[in-house]
């Protein structure tokens, strides 16, 4: 026993020495902790602070995440996580000033704004088929109706056939669920009959077009942009179908066909990586033309570009995370940032409910709380960064 208590007595004493040491080797020379080592400053009463809490401005981006309008246990969880804003889909169209209130209204109770809804309906429209200048008609309302309840952003799909076939899940670090994606597993299925005739890229192009020079100015007018999500998994072909919002040079080309900020991308850096590009070369490529309208932040490892992947936590895999927050701040982009894609982990499994991530490998509630945390942290050392 008094063996053990003189080791505790010496530990103390050694563990004091080195606290008294290293705070010399901080303020001076070591012999008083007054001395100033010749070409610097560091006390810290010199030192620039940082204004704490963070407070991020207007023009800041929006750290938001989907929720549902008919849970507000779930509003009240985010809530208490710093989330302010979110994106959650939109009522059946044309929508109308009251049916979108309907839905924005009970976010507002609880201090929650919309920032982005999405719009479907727009089958006919990806096909060509009869019956989409009617769905062109509803869309353009609804558009208006956004405008007047101040919804900034739509973002809609133009997925011909999406290839969910080649999405499984891979065990990650301490047994939690990576979702994988290999086209393998899938590219040689026949093409979905009850879709009608597989659609080629020309065609699906000429669509896409007819659909934007109809909104587009109906969005400019009413003050809404328009995000159009990238093709994710981002292959060319799926069931015989062409993929045409799934190369770099396919979102050039989309913003090219109406030149305005309504016309429009939703930004996903871990889509970027999945392409095989450089994450930072097109968010400023998009961002410097103001054509990113919504954003999605996530972090993958790549075996093989569009056909081989795996979908990461955030503080692994390819993408330089801080990076991209510090160009998103850079560009001045002020719409929706939404982490996504929370990992499968064993809390979730052991509480499941409330909306989460429904691929193999996806996550819920805690695993989405650790993708906020770390978007926020993100945020807020970028900001401080800015500020010193």
């Amino acid at each position: 026993m008094n063996n053990r208590r003189d080791f505790i007595r010496k530990s103390a004493s050694i563990a004091a020495a080195v606290s008294v040491s290293g705070l010399a080797g901080c303020t001076g020379s070591g012999k008083g902790g007054n001395e100033k080592i010749e070409g610097t400053d560091t006390s810290f009463s010199t030192k620039k602070a940082v204004e704490w809490p963070v407070i991020f401005g207007a023009d800041a981006p929006k750290l938001c995440v989907g929720m549902s309008p008919d849970d507000t246990r779930q509003m009240r969880q985010y809530k208490q996580i710093g989330v302010d804003y979110v994106l959650t889909g939109g009522p059946q169209i044309p929508w109308t000033e009251r049916s979108l209130r309907q839905i924005m209204d009970p976010f507002k109770s609880e201090n929650l704004t919309v920032i982005n809804m999405m719009i479907g309906g727009n089958q006919n429209i990806i096909y060509g088929r009869e019956g989409r200048d009617k769905e062109i008609k509803n869309i353009q309302d609804s558009i208006q109706a956004a405008g007047a309840v101040g919804l900034p952003v739509i973002e809609y799909n133009f997925y011909a056939h999406r290839f969910m076939e080649g999405y499984y899940e891979v065990k990650a670090r301490g047994g939690a669920g990576y979702t994988a994606f290999d086209y393998e597993r899938g590219k040689n299925l026949p093409p979905d009959l009850k879709i009608g005739t597989p659609q080629t890229a020309e065609m699906l192009w000429d669509n896409l077009t007819y659909f934007l020079k109809a909104v587009i100015p109906v969005a400019e007018k009413a003050g809404v942009r328009l995000a159009v999500h990238p093709n994710d998994p981002p292959v060319q072909v799926s069931h015989g179908n062409a993929q045409i919002i799934a190369t770099f040079n396919d979102w050039k080309r989309l913003i090219s066909i109406v030149d305005s900020p309504s016309n429009g991308m939703t930004y996903d850096c871990g889509v970027c990586r999945e392409m095989g590009e450089d994450p930072l070369e097109i968010l400023n490529y998009l961002g410097s033309k103001d054509r990113i309208n919504h954003m999605h932040y996530r972090n993958v490892t790549v075996q093989k570009p569009y056909v081989k992947y795996e979908e990461v936590f955030f503080d692994e895999g390819e993408v330089n995370m801080f990076a991209v927050m510090q160009e998103v701040f850079r560009l001045g982009y002020r719409f929706g940032i939404f982490p996504e894609h929370p990992r499968a982990i064993d809390f979730d499994k052991e509480h499941p409910g409330g909306i989460g991530y429904h691929y193999p490998g996806g996550g819920g509630y805690a695993a989405q709380a650790y993708n906020v945390a770390y978007t926020k942290a993100m945020m807020q050392a970028v900001t401080s960064i800015n500020k010193l």
